[in-house]
């Protein structure tokens, strides 16, 4: 089964944000089957929601899924939401409860690898919170919220292509994503906005955040950085940059949390001028070819991850439609799903395990997708 997030149209006395024009196409959490063979997807229902779920996480044990709702206001709450599903056996969603993100617009969510706690990235409010899982699944009210301050970068980025004009959050702070390290001792967020990888201890009794004695790191002014990902097999980091187009590499330390810059490298084919903005970075689950989305470009850039970490460019493949957000690999390692989003459709395509290199499969209508996630019945 494939759950797909959207931007949907708001309900009476909600306001969605305004993100990435057109918004509202969707029509809130879309329930597929996927042909384990050809990787065609069937529709198997739809979740409505009014609130954007652009963003979904599962449970370790993948019988709950949350929900990010971006949104700038639920009603007089000036907060976006998070919301907690139990799936049921025939892979249809039950809503169990929705609280407070604690900031306006959730971008981004993740599960915290012990199990108790959801992590949200608030983009619009800067912030990022920590959110207590019941026994049930629910969700309780925030253990922590912490608020990122400091000076925000210039609009021009300092690793942009020749004649780009890509601007895009350096007007706040920008909560964009976060995750907890694979032992869950640390937490990372970056901020758009502050051009900052930060860390944090994670308290797993308490649900509470407290800086590390390096509490964050400085990606070039400008650059942006969006999302992360770390190596499935060794202690790398690699972070990509929305309006640098980058990708950075780093060594992560597992025992203080902190990052040494490795290497950086452009998102974009040898030569490529203008414009474009960076979304989602994701790594085969062997560890030897990362994955770039770039938008305006409309590619997916190719990369193989050497023996030592560093990566050297493979191949680009057109995403075949207009504003890939995010893309995920299905459990099986088979196919790659992008969520092109302003195109209306999710496009499939087989992945070759030996060289990383994409072949389209075929298209899938969803309105404004955002964010594909896997579960296997």
């Amino acid at each position: 089964m494939a759950y797909v997030g959207t931007y949907s149209s708001p309900l009476k006395n909600m306001r969605a944000t305004q993100v990435d024009l057109p918004p509202g196409n969707g029509r809130g959490i879309h329930v597929f089957s996927v042909n384990r063979s050809t990787g065609a997807m069937t529709p198997a229902g739809i979740y409505e929601m009014g609130t954007s779920p652009s963003c979904l996480a599962f449970n370790k044990e993948k019988t709950r899924l949350y929900s990010g709702n971006e949104t700038e206001r639920v009603g007089a709450d000036e907060s976006g939401t998070v919301s907690s599903f139990a799936l049921e056996n025939d892979g249809s969603l039950k809503l169990l409860n929705t609280v407070s993100s604690c900031g306006k617009g959730p971008a981004h969510l993740s599960v915290h690898p012990g199990g108790k706690f959801v992590l949200v990235a608030n983009y619009f409010g800067g912030s990022v919170a920590v959110l207590p899982i019941k026994a049930d699944g629910s969700l309780g009210e925030a253990t922590d919220v912490r608020k990122d301050s400091g000076k925000i970068g210039p609009t021009k980025a300092t690793s942009a292509p020749p004649g780009s004009f890509a601007i895009s959050g350096h007007d706040q702070t920008h909560a964009h994503m976060i995750e907890a390290d694979p032992s869950g001792k640390f937490v990372i967020h970056v901020d758009l906005g502050l051009d900052q990888i930060i860390v944090w201890k994670f308290d797993e009794q308490n649900g509470a955040l407290t800086p590390t004695h390096t509490p964050f790191v400085s990606l070039p002014p400008g650059d942006g950085p969006r999302h992360f990902v770390f190596h499935p097999k060794s202690n790398w980091l690699y972070s990509v940059q929305e309006e640098g187009s980058t990708v950075v590499f780093f060594d992560f330390d597992s025992q203080t949390g902190g990052l040494t810059h490795r290497q950086t490298i452009s998102s974009l084919p040898p030569g490529y001028e203008g414009t474009n903005f960076c979304s989602e970075i994701m790594i085969s689950a062997d560890g030897k070819f990362l994955y770039v989305g770039n938008r305006l470009h409309d590619s997916i850039g190719i990369f193989a991850v050497g023996t030592n970490g560093t990566l050297s460019f493979v191949a680009e493949e057109w995403t075949r439609g207009d504003y890939p957000r995010s893309f995920t690999i299905d459990p099986n390692g088979d196919f790659l799903f992008c969520c092109n989003q302003r195109a209306d459709h999710i496009a499939s395509f087989r992945v070759d395990k030996t060289t990383g290199k994409l072949t389209f499969g075929n298209y899938t209508q969803v309105g404004n997708p955002s964010q594909i996630v896997f579960k296997d019945l």
